[in-house]
């Protein structure tokens, strides 16, 4: 009797102690992505201060910049931090936080002009996004995973060895060289391929990071996990995966708009790496279906609240890099029997400017090309403007 008492209070303390730890990766990775979005929001605002007053100091000689690194250096401490107490499933979608808070500072700082009437129609989406995203966070940390495991070198091997994880990293090997085929090779660079590849290479640098993340905690607190290989191995692939996902990233960016990449890029690397939490550190092992399915409703909300948010945000417009032949008083007639020359944008005649992003319209006058008068019999007279349709065909 005494001995079945005893084992219950262990439980209930390891329990508890779970739950503590789970809080505290929580706290750590929600202050963490807000510090992120924050020195962001001031690294921006000290560039286009520079911008504005037309100050030819570089940015990194401001203290605005230098106050932002800062904030950036502290919130990702905070994020690597906190993957060492709280489950990755439970980490992974907190970076939402970053998504809510960027959407609201946007807003606070928001420097353009707009009327009442314009006001809902521009930013309720947001609005809904932002309240949606806020529900379903609070839902799947609510109903997330409860794991609690010391994340020694012992611990990490055995779980590296493991034929769950083994078969999952032959199929995600397999998965990643067909995709690079087609994009390298096949030139099939669509955004989902690049992102797949993306969280196909993010879910190994989760599973590093959190390894990396817990055995030096542990050697902080008191037990040293820094002499073993299996530390520098897995912060060798954190360091590796990271690069290249950055470097893939970059490559996403030149070709797509950035509110797509950040929707598409966080609902699908989400997805892998709770996918790679439970495959590795079997963080699903114990939870019922109820918390399971409450925790991937919750992941669903988020998800489509973050696609509101950044499909609320303006998108640039390309550059129009020739000269339109309406613009040449003496060529009028170019487009005559729907034979265009060159194609039309949306109306705008201009030659080496971008267009405008805010709402309102600007007009542009374009300038007109001097009539080329001709000389013949070596006199000066001067002849009439020709037309497009008085030339003769060869």
């Amino acid at each position: 009797m005494e001995t079945q008492f005893a084992t219950t209070v262990a439980a209930l303390d390891d329990k508890s102690d779970s739950y503590k730890e789970n809080l505290i990766g929580t706290l750590l990775a929600i202050f963490g992505n807000l510090f992120i979005s924050i020195s962001l929001s001031v690294q921006k605002y000290s560039h286009v201060r520079l911008a504005g007053l037309k100050d030819t100091r570089t940015y990194y000689w401001t203290k605005t910049w230098w106050f932002g690194l800062l904030l950036t250096i502290v919130g990702e401490l905070g994020v690597f931090t906190s993957y060492a107490f709280a489950p990755l499933s439970l980490v992974t979608p907190l970076s939402a936080v970053s998504v809510i808070a960027s959407s609201i500072l946007g807003f606070i700082f928001l420097r353009d002009k707009w009327k009442p009437k314009d006001f809902l129609r521009r930013y309720v989406l947001s609005f809904i996004g932002c309240a949606l995203t806020v529900v379903g966070t609070y839902m799947f940390v609510t109903f997330g995973p409860n794991t609690h495991e010391r994340l020694t070198a012992d611990n990490i091997v055995k779980h590296l060895i493991g034929w769950p994880f083994l078969l999952y990293l032959l199929l995600e090997i397999i998965a990643f060289c067909l995709l690079l085929y087609f994009y390298k090779r096949k030139n099939a660079k669509y955004l989902v391929v690049i992102l797949i590849l993306v969280a196909l290479l993010g879910s190994m640098t989760v599973i590093t990071v959190k390894a990396v993340s817990g055995m030096l905690v542990l050697s902080i607190t008191g037990s040293l996990q820094l002499n073993y290989p299996i530390f520098y191995i897995m912060f060798v692939c954190m360091v590796a995966t990271a690069v290249f996902q950055a470097s893939l990233l970059t490559d996403a960016s030149q070709l797509y708009d950035s509110s797509q990449i950040a929707s598409i890029n966080y609902i699908i690397s989400t997805l892998f790496a709770i996918t790679a939490g439970a495959v590795f550190y079997l963080e699903f092992n114990h939870a019922d279906v109820l918390h399971l399915c409450m925790f991937f409703l919750g992941c669903l909300i988020a998800f489509l609240g973050v696609f509101l948010i950044t499909r609320n945000r303006k998108k640039s417009k390309a550059f129009e890099p020739y000269v339109t032949m309406d613009a040449v008083a003496a060529l009028p007639n170019m487009h005559d029997k729907g034979r265009m020359i060159q194609p039309d944008y949306n109306g705008s005649f201009s030659y080496g400017a971008l267009v405008s992003s805010d709402s309102t319209p600007e007009n542009y006058t374009p300038a007109t090309l001097a009539i080329v008068q001709e000389q013949h019999n070596s006199k000066a007279a001067s002849t009439m403007p020709y037309w497009a349709s008085d030339l003769k065909k060869d």
